[in-house]
């Protein structure tokens, strides 16, 4: 299988920036927040990480592009927000649903390992929401460590 990553072009990050904020406030809502809390807190953190609503120094987001050329998801890296320009961060990868369970994540984290170790990474963190089993267990299959847990018990 031969995937490839290709840059969002400017003309198409808006369209990312909302399917990518859409994602995180469901991803928010399934771990147990308000619909409107996960709104607030989405919004802000595109706000931080894109602050003029464009793409911005630090982050790489790419289309994840299959062999035939279409697209089937998307890889968002960059250097992490430490002091540690050594430090690089996987803020979001998502392959779209119907195309899950063919290797295109396992191949875009690799693609995006070879990119941040390109450019000076030398460490490559990443969070992951508990719920998410398939992912937890692609980014332990390739060496990935946990490196802290939080936990919630609802009392309710």
């Amino acid at each position: 299988m031969t995937v490839t990553l290709q840059r969002i072009l400017t003309s198409e990050f808006p369209s990312w920036l909302d399917r990518s904020c859409t994602e995180y406030v469901s991803d928010l809502v399934t771990q147990g927040g308000s619909h409107e809390e996960a709104q607030r807190i989405a919004v802000e953190s595109m706000a931080r990480s894109f602050p003029d609503g464009a793409p911005s120094p630090g982050n790489e987001v790419f289309h994840v592009i299959n062999q035939a050329g279409a697209a089937v998801g998307y890889l968002w890296i960059g250097q992490d927000v430490s002091a540690d320009p050594g430090a690089w961060w996987v803020w979001d990868v998502v392959i779209n649903a119907d195309q899950r369970g063919q290797g295109f994540g396992r191949s875009a984290m690799l693609l995006g390992e070879e990119y941040a170790r390109s450019h000076g990474a030398q460490s490559l963190g990443l969070s992951v929401f508990g719920f998410n089993t398939g992912a937890r267990g692609l980014y332990n299959s390739l060496g990935y460590e946990t490196t802290s847990v939080k936990m919630l018990k609802k009392l309710i």
